[in-house]
């Protein structure tokens, strides 16, 4: 099977390209899975009820979140009721949302979607490695395609967590920084690896936000709105395709489409 997971879509720009190319990307590189991590889609921070119907609308079959979960509140009875949507597995028991969902592929296959959060440079929480323990024993055996969106800062910390996974998971692929890494391998137990794999949205910007608003607050440390920008929108992601019978990864490709390709994408999506 083929799984592609899209890194962090920020704010419309984000939103606009995913929900443009994605139908166009099942059918060009024909995917069996689309996961994306949507933890920055409303305005930059959070997930609205809306803009996860958007997206699984779009062709999104998984959504994944990180340290921004819970900004928008009214997330909340997604989060409760939904299967296709986790929230960070090593958030507290008493979090809302599920700490781990399966989804079936195109194909047929079931997939396990988990997200973990790091521990380096970000808020305290608990550890991923012993949540990814536990989440692991309670997905069900016959589930062999396992996904790791580890929404983490630190590189040495992601590929800590990828090797101790190795061999358990299908894949183990970054978010957060929103900056994409050439990283991507397999590991040799199988499990596919990169420390990030990038933003979806305008990379005229820092990491995202408007350039202005950013050096303003940086250079005189008078507090500015830190808006999306909407220059230069790009998808990025990587493919990862599984050998669906062992959940063994054998290949992993990053991807980054920009709006200059989009026509191609919308008329091969028209076609099929």
């Amino acid at each position: 099977m083929r799984l592609l997971f899209i890194g962090d879509i920020v704010g419309r720009p984000g939103r606009d390209i995913a929900r443009r190319g994605v139908p166009g990307l099942i059918v060009d590189r024909q995917l069996d899975l689309v996961i994306a991590n949507a933890e920055n889609a409303a305005g930059g921070s959070g997930l609205t009820p809306e803009i996860y119907k958007e997206l699984v609308a779009a062709g999104v079959d998984a959504i994944t979140l990180g340290d921004h979960i819970y900004r928008r509140r009214e997330i909340f009875p997604i989060l409760q009721r939904e299967e296709n949507i986790v929230r960070p597995a090593n958030l507290p028991d008493e979090a809302v949302g599920r700490s781990w969902a399966t989804v079936k592929a195109r194909n047929g296959s079931l997939v396990g979607v988990v997200s973990l959060l790091g521990q380096l440079y970000m808020k305290p929480i608990d550890s991923p490695f012993t949540a990814a323990d536990r989440v692991l024993a309670e997905m069900p055996s016959d589930v062999k395609v396992r996904f790791v969106d580890f929404h983490a800062e630190a590189t040495g910390e992601a590929q800590l967590l990828g090797r101790f996974l190795d061999g358990r998971v299908s894949a183990v692929l970054g978010t957060h920084t929103h900056v994409p890494t050439a990283d991507e391998t397999v590991f040799p137990g199988g499990t596919a690896f990169q420390c990030d794999v990038g933003m979806t949205g305008p990379f005229d910007s820092v990491i995202g936000r408007r350039i202005d608003r950013v050096l303003e607050t940086r250079l005189t440390a008078n507090p500015t709105a830190f808006d999306v920008a909407t220059g230069d929108v790009r998808l990025s992601g990587s493919i990862v395709t599984i050998d669906d019978e062992t959940g063994k990864a054998t290949a992993i490709e990053r991807i980054c489409v920009r709006e200059e390709e989009l026509p191609a994408l919308e008329a091969a999506a028209k076609r099929s």
